[in-house]
């Protein structure tokens, strides 16, 4: 079921399963809406077939070159999202470090990757000192790159976003949603943004238990 409430922009997130294909042109059609749309992680239980995730080249936050072999021999969870983001994206990520805390020795085998929708203003630089601030007890990795190397990323997890606005006070609309990938890179479920770090924590472990590593 869909769940509404307010956010960055017109912020949302893509839904889990087999129909995450056919519900992304909705997305972008309620991208005019002036609505926040994600759906309810859980609702509905991925498949590895689901199409998210894939190859990409990217910057991490200390100017290296970096591709998707970032995701092997751990659990990763994604998000996009970026620095200037007023309220979701710190708000996800500060959830997600106390998850992080929840899941104890299991947090070794974890790490965030934080991917940027806006590489205009998101240099390296910003990036860095962006997932320092969060303090997240786990390692945290920024990425962004050209424009080019964004939108490939985002097409790769079906992620919509787009600025809102111009000069330095511009917006992104962006999906909210964190993809949990299992230690091969492979989609293992979807978090919604809006988690209690409780249930997060409950979710990774969930999904750390019902898939080999």
């Amino acid at each position: 079921m869909a769940k509404h409430a307010p956010a960055d922009g017109k912020t949302k997130a893509a839904a889990p399963g087999a129909l995450l294909g056919l519900l992304i042109a909705g997305v972008v059609a309620l991208a005019g809406l002036g609505g926040v749309t994600w759906w309810q992680a859980g609702a509905v239980r991925p498949s590895a077939e689901a199409g998210v995730g894939g190859d990409f080249h990217m910057i991490d936050q200390d100017g290296r070159p970096v591709d998707q072999s970032i995701l092997n021999g751990r659990w990763s969870a994604v998000f996009f999202g970026y620095t200037y983001c007023p309220d979701v994206c710190p708000a996800t990520l500060q959830a997600l470090g106390q998850a992080a805390r929840r899941l104890g020795a299991k947090a070794a085998n974890l790490q965030v990757v934080f991917v940027t929708v806006d590489p205009e203003r998101d240099t390296p630089q910003t990036l860095k000192a962006y997932v320092d601030a969060q303090a997240i007890p786990v390692r945290t990795v920024g990425l962004t790159g050209s424009l080019a190397q964004v939108a490939a990323i985002a097409k790769a997890y079906r992620v919509y976003y787009a600025k809102v606005g111009s000069g330095r006070t511009y917006t992104m609309d962006h999906t909210a949603v964190v993809y949990l990938m299992d230690p091969k890179g492979r989609f293992a479920a979807p978090l919604s943004h809006d988690m209690a770090p409780d249930r997060i924590a409950q979710e990774i472990t969930r999904a750390q238990g019902g898939r080999k590593s």
